[in-house]
């Protein structure tokens, strides 16, 4: 969708993007893979050389090549990722890389994986200097590249991933050595906005679900839906689905303009992501114990939902990135 058409893609702006992921969501499913390909895209999309454009996406447009692996948390760095140990030592024209991520998703299913790594040492005030953007085919990794499958408590296949002397040649690094978080930020804020988008897909439809149950299920010779201790949590989610929807396209609409958007892509993604945490436990209450039951789908979508207020960015790390770069407060971390 977000590649142009010149590299055979639909050239689509993120607000159609968005609008695909929520409707995925929305009907029941999970809109992960899809939205992973368009944000892990979009370091190679912005900051490519051209020669990287003409050879890699024509094939991800196709779908010929998958990129949906993005190596970038590690365990002692959690999410401050200027403090990540991998690091890539340049050899005439190959990076040998070494080092261990996790939370990699979806490496079992990709030829082709985003991969941040500590290059020269950073200088002096300047912690996000010296981290390195690479693509890497995985196709050709031989070996180097080890997976270990961590069992969650969704659908969501993630992974601990250790990398021994992998050889990747350096004109496959994106944009200058150095520069690679900054290059990061322009898929993190396309990230938030399609995760924003996908919280309200779910919110919708854990309101339309206990909206409908509630008019249905009778109790004490009446519909539950008609007793305001039903009503009152279903209204107030969907009025707080609503309005986290209202920053999901203000957002969408900065981005797509070319204007600066992390703060509307961060509090999309909080409002959207505790908006449906909202509608999950108000649809769950409402179902009482039939909610429980995988019949119904609701406990699946309950835990689905409930990793957007933890991933891919915590909620209270956009509260101190709000209250620091939006309202001058003093840098909590």
């Amino acid at each position: 969708m977000l590649i142009p058409d010149e590299y055979g893609g639909l050239g689509l702006p993120l607000s159609d993007a968005a609008i695909v992921t929520e409707e995925i969501n929305h009907a029941g499913g999970n809109a992960g893979t899809a939205h992973a390909q368009m944000y892990v895209m979009g370091a190679l999309l912005r900051h490519g050389s051209p020669a990287q454009k003409r050879r890699w996406l024509p094939p991800i447009a196709s779908g010929e090549l998958r990129l949906q692996a993005f190596g970038v948390t590690e365990a002692v760095a959690g999410s401050d990722t200027t403090q990540i140990r991998t690091e890539a030592v340049r050899h005439g024209d190959v990076y040998v890389i070494n080092g261990e991520k996790r939370w990699t998703s979806r490496l079992q299913n990709s030829d082709l994986m985003l991969l941040l790594a500590r290059t020269p040492a950073s200088p002096p005030g300047e912690k996000t200097r010296g981290l390195s953007l690479f693509l890497v085919d995985l196709r050709e990794a031989n070996g180097a590249v080890h997976a270990e499958p961590i069992r969650v408590m969704m659908n969501n296949h993630t992974n601990a991933v250790t990398i021994r002397d992998l050889r990747v040649p350096a004109e496959n690094r994106i944009g200058e050595e150095g520069r690679g978080f900054r290059y990061l930020l322009d898929g993190l804020n396309t990230e938030r906005i399609l995760i924003a988008a996908e919280c309200i897909g779910d919110g919708r439809w854990f309101i339309e679900h206990a909206s409908d149950y509630s008019k249905e299920r009778v109790v004490f010779d009446r519909p539950i839906g008609q007793n305001q201790g039903v009503q009152f949590p279903i209204a107030r989610a969907h009025i707080a689905v609503e309005s986290a929807d209202l920053m999901r396209r203000q957002a969408s609409a900065r981005f797509d303009a070319g204007l600066s958007c992390g703060a509307e892509a961060n509090m999309a993604k909080l409002l959207a992501s505790e908006a449906s945490w909202q509608a999950a436990n108000a649809c769950l209450d409402t179902f009482g114990g039939n909610g429980f039951a995988a019949d119904y789908d609701v406990e699946r979508k309950f835990r689905e939902t409930r990793l957007y207020t933890v991933a891919p960015v915590a909620n209270n790390l956009i509260l101190c990135y709000v209250a620091e770069h939006v309202l001058g407060l003093p840098r909590s971390y």
